[in-house]
């Protein structure tokens, strides 16, 4: 397929300088490691060559490419599926249907895409066949082996007698590339450093204070931006969540001991603007489709410099700017990567609690395998709801459910509207999203 129609097929005019060498190095070697920040377009860099050698009339897996997280499987999916190039692709993870993943596979996809662990269950139950596959991507590598991959993908990769190109990405070159994936000599493509990012860092001080209190004072500072909490511990981070809530702060949390629908569920909250705030251990700190973000706040400070470096690099992307917090006790130490605390952030007290979203997220009960997609949403809650499109935000459609962002004013309205009425000829289950 031409390059060229998959670029316009997602309305970009051309390529970044790393996608331009990514795309290079593939036609001239077989083993290449990538390092890239977060958000700098590593996703498309291994795409975009992939389609210069998958066949449509080869019958079997011709490439597979395995992540460390669910959400970061079903990112590269659906911009593969954005490219529109006319090939099957399957992901597979934990957390989803394994007999609608087993469905899918009876008929073998160009590309599949997966978590180690959920693809080795495939391959090891026989409902998958990658003896054929010819080119494996580690996305994330060094993410995979720090989550504890490191058995599967090596048992994943006795699987594979007939591999012949290896593509490792990553945002960091601190992790020492494991041997079994036979990646011997490569092209090493580092764009770690292309930009200093526009990234100011201050400290915010409890002076004696409870630390929620604080958090619950520096969030009333802040704008309607997104704000990025990191906690070092899940149980850490729904009680900064319970808190918040219990001051009447819209917020969600995120960590891997999450069900994947509630998962699901608080990425898309945050993703359309229902909610300014994300509490989150270092899940979200690579990987995960969500906004730019304006604000990080350091709960607590990783024990490690790198895992510091990833979380800010959530902020200050592209072209813009952001702000680090660091949040103090008076128990709390730098630690040793910081040798010095950057310049202290004083609270005014001027508003006295924190800025209110502009929209609430819809469930609707039917999605992509019920035949419903955007327009027809937009259609209904136009025509039933009499919202005009201006009140309509982003629009998430699953396979058999979807989330719409609305504006908070009309909600209590609307849905007094569309009870009972029909989608698609078919009444479905609509509420607010909890």
């Amino acid at each position: 397929m031409d390059i060229r129609d998959s670029l316009k097929n997602i309305g970009i005019a051309s390529l970044n300088e790393m996608q331009e060498a990514s795309l290079e190095a593939h036609r001239k070697t077989n083993n290449i490691v990538l390092l890239s920040p977060t958000g700098s377009g590593k996703t498309l860099a291994f795409l975009l060559p992939l389609l210069e050698t998958l066949d449509a009339k080869n019958p079997g897996i011709q490439a597979l490419i395995l992540t460390p997280a669910r959400e970061l499987a079903m990112q590269i999916e659906n911009v593969f599926r954005s490219l529109k190039s006319g090939l099957r692709v399957v992901c597979c993870y934990g957390g989803h249907d394994i007999n609608v993943e087993t469905r899918s596979l009876a008929h073998a996809p160009a590309l599949l895409i997966g978590t180690p662990g959920r693809i080795l269950d495939h391959i090891e139950h026989e409902t998958v066949d990658i003896s054929t596959t010819a080119t494996v991507i580690l996305d994330e590598f060094d993410k995979s082996l720090e989550f504890g991959f490191l058995g599967e993908m090596e048992r994943i990769f006795s699987y594979l007698p007939n591999l012949h190109k290896r593509v490792l990405t990553s945002a960091t070159n601190v992790v020492e590339i494991p041997a079994f994936t036979g990646v011997n000599s490569p092209c090493i493509l580092d764009f770690q450093h292309t930009k200093s990012p526009d990234i100011a860092i201050k400290s915010v001080y409890t002076g004696g204070e409870n630390k929620l209190e604080t958090l619950y004072k520096l969030l009333c500072e802040l704008d309607k931006a997104p704000v990025l909490i990191f906690c070092n511990f899940r149980e850490r981070a729904e009680e900064v969540s319970n808190y918040l809530w219990d001051r009447g702060v819209d917020n969600e949390f995120f960590h891997g001991g999450m069900e994947q629908n509630e998962r699901e569920r608080a990425l898309c909250k945050f993703r359309n603007g229902s909610t300014n705030i994300f509490i989150s251990t270092d899940l979200a700190s690579r990987g995960l489709d969500i906004p730019e973000i304006k604000y990080i706040i350091h709960y607590h400070l990783p024990p490690k410099e790198d895992a510091f470096i990833h979380r800010n690099g959530r902020t200050a992307r592209m072209n813009a700017s952001g702000t680090a917090f660091l949040l103090f006790d008076d128990e709390e130490n730098l630690p040793e990567y910081l040798t010095e605390a950057p310049e202290t952030f004083t609270l005014t007290g001027k508003r006295t609690s924190p800025a209110v979203p502009r929209w609430t997220t819809l469930y609707i009960g039917k999605g992509k395998k019920d035949k419903v997609n955007k327009m027809d949403i937009v259609g209904f809650l136009c025509q039933k709801g009499q919202l005009k499109k201006d009140d309509i935000g982003k629009i998430e459609v699953k396979d058999y459910h979807a989330f719409v962002a609305v504006r908070r004013g009309n909600i209590r309205q609307l849905l007094s509207r569309i009870n009972g009425e029909k989608i698609k000829n078919t009444r479905a289950k609509i509420d607010i999203a909890r």
